[in-house]
């Protein structure tokens, strides 16, 4: 039986993390799990957080623990204007993993409810899913498509899901540009223990696979040793239902993590 992994967390070199890589291995191992330490590569970040991390000493502290168990990785955060540094970045060390992710829109970062103004939700997610589809086909160095459903954690809206019926022309270009790329799409459990997320994104996964998908990546996003791992259970059940095949990458080559 292949290893399932976490392909999807970060430790004390995110800017928002101090999870430590002891912690985070221990947690992985009680669950039977791999991991991939995926920290943030965000270029020109407006804010106060420095969500960039030296690459060497990231190598020289955990290079020794890299292995079966355990993969080095790093979440680039996509934006137009940074992706030629940022795929000099990933080119700086052999990489086994690099997720891409959209953190901002417009230059904001969308954790922040100011960052929304006056748009209606129609407006900002069409935007939302604009950047995304055109920076997968931009970033062509990416493996994996990270969180497509972030903006529904912090959104201000009354109802931030992403409610596939109401933005499936935004999503279907999404998910074409990731299958037109051969990248593959995060499954994010982050949000699976909410019911109605789940919901809203069996459309989205399943339109993905009539497209052409055929392989997803489980992440938790853990920032925090607890969290690693959370809701798998969920997760494989639904790639299972999907008929949608776990992978994971070492060496930025698709290893399988079926049963």
């Amino acid at each position: 039986m292949n290893m399932i992994f976490d392909s999807h967390s970060h430790t004390e070199f995110s800017g928002d993390s101090e999870m430590k890589a002891a912690d985070a291995l221990a947690a992985a191992e009680r669950l039977g799990i791999g991991l991939v330490f995926t920290e943030h590569l965000d270029l020109d970040y407006p804010g106060e957080i420095d969500f960039t991390f030296n690459p060497d000493d990231y190598w020289n502290a955990y290079e020794h623990l890299r292995g079966g168990k355990l993969r080095l990785g790093v979440e680039v955060g996509m934006q137009a204007a940074t992706c030629d540094r940022s795929r000099e970045f990933t080119e700086w060390l052999p990489f086994d993993l690099v997720v891409g992710a959209i953190h901002m829109v417009e230059g904001k970062d969308i954790y922040y409810k100011e960052s929304y103004g006056d748009l209606s939700k129609a407006d900002f997610y069409h935007r939302y899913f604009t950047a995304m589809a055109d920076n997968v086909r931009r970033h062509t160095f990416i493996d994996v498509l990270a969180h497509i459903d972030y903006i529904a954690r912090y959104a201000p809206y009354e109802n931030p899901e992403l409610e596939y019926g109401d933005f499936s022309e935004d999503v279907d270009e999404v998910l074409r540009a990731v299958v037109e790329t051969d990248t593959v799409l995060e499954l994010n459990t982050r949000r699976l223990g909410d019911r109605l997320a789940l919901k809203e994104l069996v459309p989205v996964y399943k339109r993905y696979r009539e497209l052409g998908g055929r392989e997803i990546t489980l992440g938790s996003d853990a920032h925090t040793a607890d969290a690693i791992g959370a809701h798998f259970d969920l997760a494989l059940d639904f790639a299972e239902a999907l008929k949608l095949s776990v992978v994971t990458f070492c060496g930025r080559l698709r290893e399988s993590c079926q049963k």
